[in-house]
Order: C-alpha cells, then structure tokens, then sequence
C-alpha cells in the first residue's frame, strides 16, 4: 500500500517533546518498546506517535489500534488524539476491542446472535459452589471469582489447573486445588446453562476463532494494520496470546511499559511480555523515557533509592529517574503510636492544606489494603472534610447522575441557545435537588452533590473549549465519556489502596502503615511477592507532586506495646527520610575503636519484621523472623555471601560456622549493611568479626566477587 500524503502539520506534533520521547514518535514504523519510568510522560509520547504516523501518511487513522487497560486512559487518550487533529482512531481496553469484534463476527463464525456478556462472575460462582455443597460468604465468593478469573487468563482448564497452581505457588481460597478444579468445572457448567460467557471468554473465544477461521482472521487483519500497547508490563498471557493473533507474522507494534510498575501479578500480569519484546522482536528499537516531569527532584530521588538494589544497581528491569522540576519540600516519615492517632494526624494535615487553598481533589490518602481507610474516613468526616473512596460505585452508575442525565437529554431537545451552556446545566441541576451552595452535613448527601457538582464543572470544561456548545453537544460528550466510563473529577480526599491508586497522581500524597506487616504485607510469603511490593510503594510514591509524607504507626490500638517497625523498603533511604527509616536502628556508637574496646550489647529483635509474631529461638531472633515466614533476602547476594564464607574457612582452616553462622550470614543477606555501624548492629557481628570481615563482606555486599575479595584479603 503506498504512502498517503503528508499534512503540513506533521512536523509540528513533534514540537514541545523531548528527545527521548521524540524518539517514540519519529519513528512510527517497525517494532519498538518504550520502557518508560513513572511521570515521564508516556501517553504524551505515544499519542503524538500516532499522530505523527497518521499526519505524515505512514498510518491511516481507522487502520490503527491502540490498546490500554482501563476505559479511563482509553478516554484520555481519544482525548488527547483529537486535540491533536487526528480522529479515527479505534483506542480501546482489550475486553472493549475484542467484545466489538466478538460481536461483529459472530454471526458469520457461530451464527446467530453473540450471547449475553455477565457484567459479574459472583452469581454463577455462588451457583456453582452451591452445586458441590461449599458455602463461602461475599468475601469468599469475590476470592473465588478471582481464582476462576487467574485461571481462565492463564488459559488453564478445570483439568490444568491443579498442575499450574501448584507450580505458581497459589493456594485456592479456602480449598484444596483438587476442589478448585471442581469448581471450575461447576462454573462453565453453569455457564452454559444459562448461555452467557464471562469477560475472559470474550477474549478466549475470540482468539479461537482468529486461530480456526482464516477468513475472519484475514478481515481483523486487514482493517487493523498498526497497533499500540500501553501499560504492557501488565500484560497477561491471554491478552498476548490475542495479540499475537491480531498481528500475525506483521511488525508495526509498539509497546510502552514500565516493569517497576508491574503490581497486578496476582491477576495473571506478568512483565515478561515487556522484557522479552526484543527477543521476539530481533531489531526492534528500544527507548527509555526517563526525564520525569511530574515530581520534584526531593520525590524522585525517593522513588530512585526504593528501587535501589544493595549493590547499587536497579531491581525489577526499571529505569533510574531524572527530575525535570525545580527543588520542592523534602519527603518525610512520620512515626505515631498507634493507628487512631496516625489516622487523626493525617486528616489535620489534611485541613491545614485546605485552609492554605490546597483543592481537596488535589490531595489523596494511599493505603496498603482497603481496611486501613475506615480510620482515615472517620478523621476526615470528623472534620468536615469531604473525601471520596476510589474503587467505589462507579461515576456514571450512580443514580443521581443518571437521572441528571435524564433531564440534560430533555433540556437537548429545547435548547433554544438563550442561555449559556454552564448556566443551563447548573438549572437543570437544580431541577434535579442540587444546590449550588455545599450540603453542611457529611455522607451521602455530599457525595451526591459532588458527583452533581462535577456535571457541572464539566459543562464548564466543554465551554470553554467551545465558546458555542450547546447542551445537545454536551449530551454528546456525556454519551461518549459514558461509553467509555471517562468519569469527570469529582472534588474531595481521594482515599485509595496503592493498587486503585495506579496511573493517577496528585499534589500532595500522604502514604500511611509504612511498616512491615503491611509494606511488605505479611502475606507476601516468596521473594518474588515480596519484591512486587516493594513495587507498590514505588508506585505510591510517584503518585506525588509536591508533597510526600509517609507514616507508620508502633501498635495498632492505643496503649498497646509498639512491635512494628518501619518498612525494610526504606533501608535505603535514610539519606532523605533520616535515621528513623530504618527497620534496623544505626547504633550511635563509634565502631571500631581500640583493640578490645566493646560496643554495646545489641539488642536483638524480638518480634517477627514479616508477620509480628514473636520470636521463640536464639537463631530467629538473630535473623529477626521467624521459622515459618519466609527468607527475604536476594538469592544472588546470600549466594556470594555463603560462597565468599566458605572460601575464608577453608583458607583459615575452620569451619564455616567459626566464620559466621547460618542465622548471622542471613541476616546480613536480609539487612545488606552499606556501612561498618549498620554491619555492627546485626547480632552475631562483634568488634573481633569486624575487625577481621568487614571489610570483605561489605565488598560482596557491593557486588564483588567471592574470589576476588578472599583473594585482596590474602593478598593483604
């Protein structure tokens, strides 16, 4: 197919980006993955991408598919394409382009009308339970709807299942994985009983009928010619499995992801898909975005040290951020004495930036799990301060936006254009029990007139974009942000968990429960899992603007004893945060003094850092965990330590254990000390071991070899 002309403007969308994301867009043809670091700027490259392939003739606009993950950065980015003069373009989540082609195509490849999509699995899996006699609550089904969902997404069968879990590790939620395949059953069962599939059969069946009929493979292929994946590293293996399909043995696909970000494993998501894409791409080009515009350099350093690896490297593939933005506030860690007065503490930080003309949607509460936010909800309603709980009902379900809807489609259609658009929707509001004035009490009275109020502000928003809107063009907008669940903001505290938190970001961040036992959270029982939540925080931190302040509460009720300590994720960041961050106290005395000359005693932790528990034996309390949580140290690094001890006992002839023990060696793999006072703090390391390894295993710490550090020391 030969090129179309190129518009005058081509050129022009590559004005204002910078050079790595002009990178992205310059070059429209041809494999490329963009591993690009939080606030880096992302959408801005690769929409500008496809305007520029489009604008210059290298892309047809309706030839395109822009794939993301939730219905919102879809709306962002149709947003942001028509700002740039281009429109056509299809940008959709995965279910939303597959269930229109599903539905396109069915007729011709099944027959007959596609069945009805279940908008939830908790029915069909109460049913389903039911039928093998097990009883779960909501919790318990949501739990189980959950495993289904993992099971279907890694393309497993009821027969499969089993094998698969064990080998991830997975535990079935309240059953054997013998049960789970059962139940799996049950539900397809129940399925096709009552003819509707679920949103992973809108994908499976899909990408069973591109594989098996050539014809409709042919078609989908040839209207779509170009694709573009965002958020790739929470790719999954069904989702690849119906890309592949889609672009066939063609190579004009770029994918943008950031495997620092990749927090979503327990759905099935894996980074793999990014970090793999040149070895099933051979010479695709890669671009890093790595200048962040979003946070101040204060930020961004935090977020730098979070993902810093002992060593000095980087963990999980991620890039190293370098802030654009002028010197801010420094980040802080508050510590409080238990979790009512942390809670109470944040919501008069809260007020105190309402009252200096903070806007309250400018400001969120992050959280590990959805229970921490019921102290933080009541401090805030306390003070009167409104707030809103992302993950809740969403925007265009709630019944009082329904029914405004309602009254706009009527207002449409007389809509004589006397009256300015704002002003016409702010009467229909009225019409319809808002009040321009704030509700004084809390609730649900003042939800409801938030969710009014952002009508509101939108009508404002499409105004001044279009001086000569009218309220059936309104009407429009609403229908399409409808369609695609692109709510407007709604103003209050946004209160979210670190996952629902995920692509937003806000002026000022407050991150509660930094300690272990949440970050990471006591279940996290791999190293794997534990270093997906070392993720999570990184991925609270950059939600940032302006202001971080991190928190951690000693107890969880007032009066009770302090057994938590700061989370191991903040080790490395007493640079900025202080001596507080450590979960492991730097002692305060000199290290290595005169021959003979003893430290004090170090006082060994007695309570589990992992799950709280305490310690029983002289070993666990060395380590600071105990026996049934798992190690959490790196692999590589206990290694080298393990190789480099038994090196030193052979060339001193004695045992390893003479050098240090089992318990003291992994405890320095898990507490990985930069310096001679953190190395002394480990219990087991007195002023004799200093004297003689220090020196070596802060070398193996740093990433020198085994050999070659036994070797300087011989040497010595």
């Amino acid at each position: 197919m030969s090129p179309l002309p190129a518009h005058p403007s081509a050129d022009a969308v590559l004005d204002g980006l910078d050079p790595e994301q002009r990178e992205v867009a310059a070059n429209p043809s041809g494999p490329m993955v963009v591993l690009a670091g939080a606030g880096t700027g992302k959408t801005r490259a690769i929409t500008h991408r496809i305007a520029y392939a489009v604008l210059s003739g290298a892309q047809q606009p309706q030839r395109t598919l822009a794939v993301t993950f939730t219905a919102r950065a879809a709306g962002e980015m149709r947003t942001r394409l028509r700002d740039l003069g281009v429109g056509g373009v299809q940008a959709r989540t995965f279910h939303a382009a597959a269930l229109r082609q599903l539905h396109y195509f069915w007729p011709q490849a099944i027959g007959g009308a596609a069945p009805e999509v279940m908008p939830h699995k908790a029915g069909a899996v109460a049913e389903a339970a039911g039928r093998l006699r097990l009883r779960f609550d909501r919790t318990g089904l949501r739990d189980l709807a959950a495993e289904v969902e993992w099971a279907k997404v890694s393309m497993l069968t009821a027969e499969t299942y089993a094998a698969a879990a064990r080998g991830a590790g997975r535990e079935a939620p309240g059953l054997d994985l013998t049960a789970m395949s059962r139940v799996i059953t049950a539900y397809e069962e129940v399925k096709a009983e009552r003819g509707v599939i679920d949103f992973e059969d809108v994908l499976l069946v899909l990408a069973g009928i591109l594989d098996e009929n050539d014809t409709v493979a042919r078609a989908v292929r040839e209207q779509y010619r170009s694709f573009v994946v965002d958020e790739y590293q929470d790719v999954n293996a069904l989702q690849q499995r119906l890309l592949d399909l889609w672009l066939a043995d063609r190579d004009d696909i770029c994918v943008v992801g950031d495997p620092a970000q990749t927090i979503y494993s327990f759905t099935g998501a894996s980074p793999v898909h990014l970090l793999g894409f040149r070895s099933r791409h051979p010479g695709a080009r890669q671009v890093e975005l790595v200048r962040n515009y979003r946070s101040t350099p204060e930020i961004v350093g935090l977020a730098n040290l979070v993902l810093r690896s002992p060593s000095g490297g980087r963990r999980s593939g991620s890039v190293v951020l370098e802030a654009q933005r002028a010197t801010g506030v420094v980040p802080s860690l508050v510590q409080h004495s238990d979790d009512p007065a942390e809670a109470a503490a944040v919501a008069a930080q809260v007020a105190d930036l309402i009252a200096d003309g903070s806007a309250p949607a400018d400001v969120a509460v992050l959280f590990r799990t959805n229970g921490q936010s019921e102290l933080v909800e009541s401090a805030l309603a306390d003070r009167g301060i409104p707030y809103l709980v992302r993950g809740g009902e969403r925007f265009f379900q709630r019944r009082e936006v329904r029914e405004a809807i309602v009254l706009m489609r009527g207002a449409a259609r007389s809509d004589d254009g006397s009256v300015p658009l704002p002003d016409l929707v702010r009467d229909v509001l009225l019409g319809a029990g808002w009040s321009r004035d704030a509700p004084a009490a809390g609730g649900a009275s003042r939800e409801r007139w938030e969710s009014l109020t952002s009508l509101a502000a939108l009508a404002d928003d499409v105004f001044a974009a279009d001086g000569e809107a009218r309220m059936p063009a309104f009407v429009r907008e609403l229908d399409e942000r409808m369609a695609s669940q692109h709510a407007p903001a709604v103003q209050g505290v946004t209160l979210a968990s670190l996952h629902a938190a995920k692509g937003l970001e806000w002026g000022t961040v407050f991150l509660i429960g930094c300690s272990d036992g949440y970050l990471p959270i006591s279940m996290a029982d791999t190293p794997e899992a534990i270093e997906e939540e070392r993720r999570l925080l990184y991925v609270g931190v950059t939600r940032a603007r302006d202001r971080l302040v991190l928190s951690w509460s000693g107890a969880r009720t007032p009066g009770a004893r302090a057994t938590r300590r700061p989370s191991r994720f903040l080790d490395g960041t007493a640079s900025i945060l202080g001596e507080g961050a450590r979960s492991q106290p730097k002692r305060s005395s000199r290290v290595g003094g005169a021959a003979g000359t003893k430290g004090p005693k170090v006082r060994r932790r007695s309570t589990c850092r992992t799950c709280g528990a305490d310690l029983e034996t002289a070993g666990e309390r060395t380590v600071g965990r105990c026996a049934s949580c798992p190690a959490t140290y790196d692999e590589a690094t206990f290694d080298r330590l393990r190789e480099w001890r038994l090196a030193t006992a052979r060339s001193a002839s004695v045992p390893a254990y003479v050098v240090f023990t089992d318990a003291t060696l992994t405890a320095i793999a898990e507490q990985t000390p930069a310096d001679l006072a953190a190395l002394s703090s480990i219990s087991g390391v007195g002023q004799r071991k200093l004297d003689l390894y220090a020196s070596q295993v802060l070398a193996v710490l740093s990433g020198e070899t085994p050999e070659s550090v036994v070797a300087a020391a011989e040497d010595y």
